[in-house]
């Protein structure tokens, strides 16, 4: 649908405030969706076949060595904050939850990730893996719904627009076409727009629900469905989350953030968090892809394990996630 004149006006002001796509910089995580940290602490583990010390939040969180041809993993799972996410993560990675092999199309209980590749990698942002067969639509055969807090990430309280109409970081707007996409046609159609005269008679009513939307109505107006069961996270470097294609269709892939990405706020079931073993997941987020995203050399991950967090001893609080 085109947009009369004060819209297409509109769109150019938030695009023009949206520089990220010609600079490439990445805007600031939103003071609303950072929480402090707990106090942390401090292990020893095994990992690459010596002893490292790491602080973990909680000595009663499953831990876990993510075992790779680039080196191991520390990662700390979070079931306070993403309990069905976390059984689905374990199950898989156990053995002990059943899948579909999209080769065979039986279904199958072994560890899912063993022999997996990390079939994603955007240097400075992500590194992904758990899709079987390496594709981006790759999973276990069936999804599981999201566990988000959208209150506890601040999103009821961060606005769509600011009072000179340039976008909330956190929406990762492009252009002005990401925009109408993401933004306006969801809109439209919760008001019944369907054509142009139908927008033109109802232009104020428009743009008032644009200058009053918060975030999470904006993400609501997608699908996105949010639960106060929770306390969700904000994506920092180092968090663990699910990929997804959209609302509640989790399944295996997961994504470990290689710097803070605040546009995924609110769209992610966040579930754990690395801590130890960061010089190897920034290797791997510095090899040679392919224009897929696909590292050139396979990354496998060789295997998943829990281990026991013996020794815990309390360390000093820091300010805030790393």
């Amino acid at each position: 649908m085109k947009l009369n004149t004060t819209f297409l006006a509109l769109l150019c002001v938030l695009a023009a405030g949206s520089t990220g796509a010609a600079d490439n910089a990445l805007p600031p995580l939103p003071a609303e969706a950072i929480v402090a940290a707990p106090a942390l602490l401090t292990i020893d583990v095994e990992l690459d076949g010596r002893n490292v010390s790491a602080e973990i939040e909680n000595a009663s969180n499953p831990l876990l060595v993510m075992e790779t041809t680039r080196g191991d993993l520390l990662l700390e799972l979070l079931p306070a904050e993403a309990p069905a996410t976390v059984q689905n993560f374990l199950g898989l990675a156990e053995g002990t939850k059943g899948f579909v092999d999209p080769y065979t199309s039986a279904e199958e209980m072994r560890p899912f990730y063993d022999g997996l590749v990390f079939h994603r990698v955007v240097d400075g942002f992500v590194i992904q893996a758990g899709s079987p067969d390496a594709t981006p639509d790759g999973g276990p055969g069936y999804a599981i719904a999201d566990e988000i807090n959208a209150t506890s990430l601040g999103l009821d309280q961060m606005q769509l627009l600011d009072p000179e109409g340039y976008p909330n970081p956190v929406l990762g707007i492009r252009s002005p076409e990401d925009f109408q996409k993401r933004v306006l046609e969801p809109l439209y159609a919760q008001m019944g727009i369907t054509s142009k005269s139908a927008l033109e008679s109802r232009v104020a009513e428009v743009e008032d629900r644009l200058r009053t939307m918060t975030m999470k109505q904006a993400n609501e107006l997608l699908g996105y469905r949010y639960i106060d069961s929770v306390q969700s996270r904000a994506p920092l470097r180092g968090v663990i989350g699910m990929a997804n294609s959209g609302p509640d269709s989790n399944g295996s892939q997961f994504f470990i953030t290689l710097a803070d990405a605040p546009w995924l706020t609110g769209k992610h079931t966040i579930f754990g968090k690395v801590r130890a073993g960061f010089d190897t997941m920034d290797a791997i987020g510095k090899v040679r892809v392919d224009a897929q995203g696909r590292p050139l050399q396979d990354i496998t991950i060789l295997s998943v394990r829990r281990i026991e967090a013996a020794g815990a001893t309390p360390t000093i609080p820091a300010a805030q996630f790393e």
